[in-house]
C-alpha cells in the first residue's frame, strides 16, 4: 500500500501487540483513508533510525517493550513528562527535506491516570509497583502526582525505594493497598505465571491494577479478585494512550 501517511510500532517481539489491530479498526470506523499502521519488529534499537529513514511516509511511531528507555539517545527532544519519567512510548516525526527530527512523549501517563483515578478510595494512599522498567516509571510519575507514596518491588532491588519480592508480607499488603503490576509476568503466552506476592493477605481494601491486557484477566488479577480486591486490567489504559498518541501525531498543537 502506497500510503500518504504511515504510523507504526517498534518493539521486540511484537506478537503480543494490540496496536496494529486497534488502529486498523479506528481508521475503518472513522473513515480515515490512505493511512496504515505497521509493526516494525526490530531485534536491536540501533535499527530504529533506518526504519524511519526507509519509510518516508512514517509520521509517528509507538514504542513498546523493551525499548521505552533505550530509545532516548535517538531522540532530539522530549516533552516535559517523558523527560522526567525517562521513558518514551510515542514519537512524533518531523521531516524537513532530508532532515529528520524526533520528539518523544509518554502517553502511558495519560492512559494510566485517567483509568486509575475513578478507582481510588480515600484510604488508597500508598502503592507497590511490581517491576522497574519503562512502564513502571510512568506509573510512578502518575501515582506521585496524585499524592500516593510509592515503593518499587524488584527481583534485584538496587535503589533505596526498591524492595525484594520476598519482603512483601501482610504488613506491606495492608500499608500499600494499591498494587500495580508493571512487569510482563503473566502476559500471553505465559498466562500461568503471576508476580510472587502473598495473595492470601489481599482483601477488599486492595486495588490490583495490571498493565497487561492479554489475557484480559491475568492470574494476578484472578487471585486478587478471589480475595475480594478491586481489579483493573490494562486495556482501557492502552486504548486511551493510543488515542493520545494519535492526537499527538495529527495535531499541530504538538510542535517541535
Amino acid at each position: 500500500m502506497d500510503s500518504a501517511k504511515t504510523y507504526g510500532l517498534i518493539g521486540f517481539p511484537l506478537s503480543h501487540s494490540f496496536s496494529a489491530g486497534y488502529f486498523k479498526k479506528k481508521f475503518e470506523k472513522e473513515g480515515v483513508l490512505d493511512v496504515q499502521y505497521l509493526n516494525f519488529e526490530i531485534p536491536s534499537i540501533n535499527e530504529v533510525l533506518e526504519v524511519i529513514k526507509s519509510n518516508p511516509s512514517l509520521k509517528g511511531i509507538n514504542v513498546t517493550i523493551p525499548y521505552k528507555e533505550q530509545i532516548l539517545p535517538f531522540l532530539d527532544k522530549l516533552d516535559e513528562a517523558a523527560e522526567e519519567i525517562g521513558a518514551v512510548n510515542t514519537i512524533k516525526i518531523f521531516r524537513d527535506g532530508d532532515k529528520i527530527r524526533l520528539k518523544g512523549y509518554n502517553t502511558d501517563v495519560y492512559g494510566f491516570k485517567e483509568t486509575l483515578k475513578p478507582l481510588l478510595k480515600n484510604f488508597h494512599l500508598k502503592a507497590l509497583i511490581l517491576g522497574t522498567g519503562g512502564a513502571a516509571k510512568a506509573v510512578e510519575y502518575v501515582l506521585k502526582n496524585i499524592g500516593l507514596e510509592v515503593l518499587y518491588i524488584s527481583r534485584n532491588p538496587e535503589k533505596e525505594n526498591e524492595r525484594a519480592y520476598s519482603e512483601i508480607n501482610e504488613t506491606a499488603i495492608r500499608n500499600f493497598p494499591v498494587i500495580v503490576n508493571s512487569s510482563p509476568i503473566g502476559m500471553y503466552p505465559n498466562i500461568d505465571a503471576c508476580p510472587d506476592i502473598p495473595y492470601e493477605f489481599i482483601d477488599e481494601n486492595n486495588l490490583l491494577y495490571d498493565l497487561i491486557y492479554n489475557p484480559a484477566e491475568t492470574l494476578f488479577l484472578q487471585k486478587g479478585r478471589a480475595q475480594g480486591a478491586l481489579t483493573q486490567n490494562g486495556l482501557a489504559m492502552l486504548e486511551l494512550q493510543a488515542e493520545k498518541a494519535y492526537e499527538i501525531w495529527t495535531s499541530d498543537n504538538y510542535s517541535f
